[in-house]
């Protein structure tokens, strides 16, 4: 994929347990499955750590279309615990890749080496530091895909403004939104509610295509040369200071870590209110240099690769709006991006490999990679 899509917030929905579907990008609300809470099985929605329901942060429809591999139901689901005492634990957050394996993805990976699931293992691993250079260049994904199996970014954005559009109401927007984000189209009739399922403030997505690296490296630029003439005044000023006996001040690291960071920051300077973004195959944008990489697919054994991350300006959204209404937000969750990595073959568990004739939906668990200060 030679490009990155931005989770852009729209609407907000009158209601935080409204119904949609689950062709729906959102932000909070309850989960749209697209199979009954039943057949899904229970264990996927709760919290390693403490046993308690996890609540949804963000469903993003996210279809594949690749000269070698096309699966048009295919859905990601980010879920959290609300709990105070969890809310910084890298365990009580979930991926779940909800997806319709029909009898082509089933050949496909019928081949592929089965691993037994552990449903209640922690799959999210916390922070990353393999931050190499050229990491913002989504244009060299070689490793992937190759140019003609890239995803057409009009198609995917396409088809998530009009899952949005669906999706929306016509009431009354809560709060102040850009007036190009507004959406029409009626809901689908409302849920039967049940208070029992924990909710953050639900908001809808629209997507918007990143600019280019290269445009938003030249809007920074300036961020960058006042950063490195700062590090070396701060440097000038500790030479006078007291210098600590067995401590060496290891300057290039320090100045790599900054150099990181920028990064991160002037792309977010560049689009202030991303929630999410969205590159299927692509490069992650790392906040820090801490590194640990995710496990591969536990049912397949495919190494997994990158596909979106959560950005922090979503928790900026989600803590205003919990302070204007009834639902709490863990203080907790307070960190600088979310990363999901998924399955490189988008696999079907073994459970949808041995049904013939038909297909059927399957639910696999990914990694979270946490990167917090």
């Amino acid at each position: 994929m030679g490009g990155t899509l931005l989770g852009m917030p729209g609407p907000w929905a009158e209601d935080y347990r409204e119904k949609a579907d689950h062709y729906t990008t959102k932000i909070g609300g309850l989960p749209d499955w697209p199979v009954s809470e039943m057949k899904l099985g229970s264990n996927w929605l709760k919290c390693v750590s403490c046993g308690g329901r996890l609540c949804l942060v963000a469903q993003v429809y996210a279809p594949i279309s690749l000269s070698t591999m096309k699966i048009e139901e295919r859905v990601i689901y980010i879920l959290g615990c609300p709990t105070p005492k969890c809310g910084g634990n890298s365990c009580s957050w979930r991926a779940l890749r909800l997806q319709k394996c029909d009898d082509e993805v089933q050949s496909r990976n019928s081949t592929q080496k089965t691993i037994p699931s552990e449903e209640n293992s922690c799959s999210v691993s916390k922070a990353g530091d393999w931050w190499e250079e050229g990491l913002l260049d989504n244009s060299a994904q070689e490793q992937v895909v190759g140019s003609e199996d890239a995803l057409d970014l009009n198609e995917l954005a396409l088809a998530l403004s009009q899952a949005a559009t669906l999706a929306s109401t016509s009431k009354k927007q809560k709060g102040s939104v850009n007036s190009k984000t507004s959406r029409k189209g009626s809901m689908t009739k409302a849920r039967e509610k049940d208070v029992t399922i924990p909710v953050i403030p639900c908001f809808y997505i629209y997507s918007e295509e990143e600019c280019s690296s290269s445009k938003i490296s030249t809007f920074c630029s300036h961020y960058a040369s006042l950063s490195m003439e700062e590090n070396k005044n701060v440097s000038s000023e500790h030479e006078e200071e007291e210098k600590w006996e067995g401590e060496t001040y290891e300057y290039d690291r320090a100045l790599g870590a900054d150099r990181i960071y920028l990064k991160f920051k002037k792309h977010i300077d560049a689009y202030p209110e991303q929630c999410f973004r969205y590159s299927y195959g692509g490069k992650p944008l790392l906040a820090t240099t801490k590194r640990e990489e995710p496990e591969s697919c536990k049912v397949c054994g495919s190494e997994r690769q990158y596909e979106m991350q959560l950005m922090s300006p979503l928790l900026y959204f989600l803590h205003e709006a919990a302070a204007d209404s009834s639902t709490s937000l863990p203080d907790e969750w307070s960190w600088l991006t979310l990363i999901v990595y998924t399955c490189s073959n988008s696999c079907c568990p073994l459970t949808c490999r041995e049904k013939c004739g038909g297909c059927c939906w399957a639910v696999a668990e990914e990694a979270i990679v946490i990167q917090d200060e």
